[in-house]
């Protein structure tokens, strides 16, 4: 490994990850916003058939996983093309997609077209979470990639609060479709700054064997490009085989079972996140509270998962992610336990504030885990899969609590189910094994004696 792989970053560098980074934060905040403005809305939506037709529980729960289809579809296709073609170029058609979806989406007048302008929606958004943490992990210092992530990733939370915020002030989520065209101010915002200041990654250039065009950006961006060229396809110089790009690279036997493993705990921190963000406004109704307190629990929901997630990244880059994301999917369950009881209002809080942190945060430390775990040739497609497969739990969880609710199950029920998911993430985490050495020493933290250590444990 290069010897400045830990110096201190240069000034050029500092800034071009500043921008990544917000660029990347501003970008999944409205991402938040999208998947997260449907739960504000659906309890307005259930009582009044004139904004798009008579909808049911079960009904309102499966348009709920329409958007989160298309996240999956949108995810796994970025993770296709993305190691080929490069961040940036998906990272921008993601931003037109889904803010061009969002503005359909406010004209609907059916629960078909609803349905089928959240799935458009979905594609962009999923093309956008998966590409972000693997462009952000190829700018940030090596030592501050967890960090970094989680500041990106936090996008999502925020844009949880800002849509329970806005529901607040419109009508408590009944004038709905203000919310909606709100979610498309980044085609006129955000994409023309990307277009500016979003450059390309100078490791993913390197990794197709362009090395000019890379060594030109590092030295444009401050990027500090390894020695040894980690990856272009066919055959090295030494005549050994280059390592696989995309999916490929993920059914090596290097990477099937973490990636796996990696998968499933995705699985069951979208699960919680989404059925969690669609059904706890509805289910803190049934235990009496009216919208606006209801909307306050989907705030603070959020809210602490931003907090406790970057505290808990911070930490992360120092002692390693499996440990920390094992504890806050325990933390969930034991948070979700306590909602099942009758406490007070302040107590009440807090257990959601907890649960925001054990699943929201939990999931941003997910997609950190995995945009370090892979080499520059596997990332974009690793991070897909996490984000991609991961959005099964994502579909499942609005529908699972729109079905739980409609066969008359009880809002405490329901949190056991999620108490049950969260434990499983839990193990699931314990159970993946320590990455392999490879030439970025991705996540690497300096030990004491000097050597680099993957920051993975």
């Amino acid at each position: 490994m290069s010897s400045s792989a830990f110096a201190a970053p240069s000034q050029r560098q500092r800034t071009t990850l500043a921008w990544v980074v917000a660029l990347g934060a501003a970008a999944l905040t409205f991402d938040g916003y999208d998947l997260v403005v449907y739960g504000t809305v659906v309890s307005g939506l259930l009582r009044d058939p004139s904004q798009i037709g008579q909808l049911d529980p079960a009904t309102a729960g499966a348009l709920g996983s329409y958007a989160l289809i298309g996240v999956m579809v949108g995810a796994l296709a970025s993770g296709a093309i993305g190691d080929f073609v490069g961040r940036r170029k998906v990272m921008l058609l993601a931003l037109a997609w889904f803010s061009v979806g969002m503005a359909a989406t406010a004209l609907t007048t059916s629960v078909t077209l609803f349905g089928a302008f959240r799935f458009f929606t979905g594609i962009g958004v999923g093309a956008l979470v998966a590409t972000a943490g693997a462009i952000v992990a190829e700018f940030a210092p090596k030592n501050r990639r967890n960090l970094c992530n989680a500041l990106v990733y936090s996008g999502v939370p925020a844009g949880g609060v800002l849509a329970s915020l806005l529901a607040l002030g419109f009508g408590n989520g009944l004038d709905w479709r203000p919310l909606f065209w709100i979610g498309a101010v980044p085609l006129v915002t955000i994409l023309p700054l990307a277009l500016a200041k979003l450059p390309e990654s100078p490791m993913w250039l390197l990794s197709r064997g362009r090395r000019e065009e890379a060594e030109e950006l590092s030295r444009r961006t401050g990027v500090v490009l390894p020695e040894t060229d980690p990856t272009p396809a066919a055959t090295r110089a030494d005549g050994a085989p280059r390592e696989r790009a995309g999916f490929a690279g993920l059914a090596t036997r290097r990477f099937a079972l973490p990636t796996a493993l990696l998968g499933l705990m995705s699985f069951a921190g979208l699960l919680l996140t989404y059925g969690l963000n669609t059904w706890l406004p509805e289910i803190m109704g049934q235990y009496g509270f009216g919208k606006a307190y209801s909307l306050t629990f989907l705030l603070v929901l959020n809210a602490a998962a931003i907090v406790g997630g970057l505290v808990a990244a911070a930490t992360v880059d120092r002692t390693g992610p499996k440990r920390i994301i094992a504890g806050t999917f325990a933390l969930a369950a034991l948070a979700l336990v306590l909602l099942t009881f009758h406490m007070p209002f302040a107590v009440l809080l807090t257990a959601v504030g907890v649960a925001g942190v054990g699943t929201i945060g939990t999931q941003v430390l997910v997609y950190g885990f995995v945009s370090n775990f892979y080499t520059t040739p596997t990332r974009a497609a690793g991070v897909a899969w996490c984000a991609g497969f991961g959005r099964l739990g994502g579909i499942l969880g609005p529908l699972a609590g729109g079905l739980l609710l409609s066969a008359g199950v009880t809002g405490q029920a329901a949190f056991w189910i999620f108490a049950v998911v969260a434990l499983l993430g839990a193990v699931v985490t314990a159970l993946v094994p320590r990455p392999a050495a490879h030439e970025e020493t991705l996540g690497a933290a300096p030990t004491h004696d000097g050597e680099a250590e993957p920051a993975l444990r």
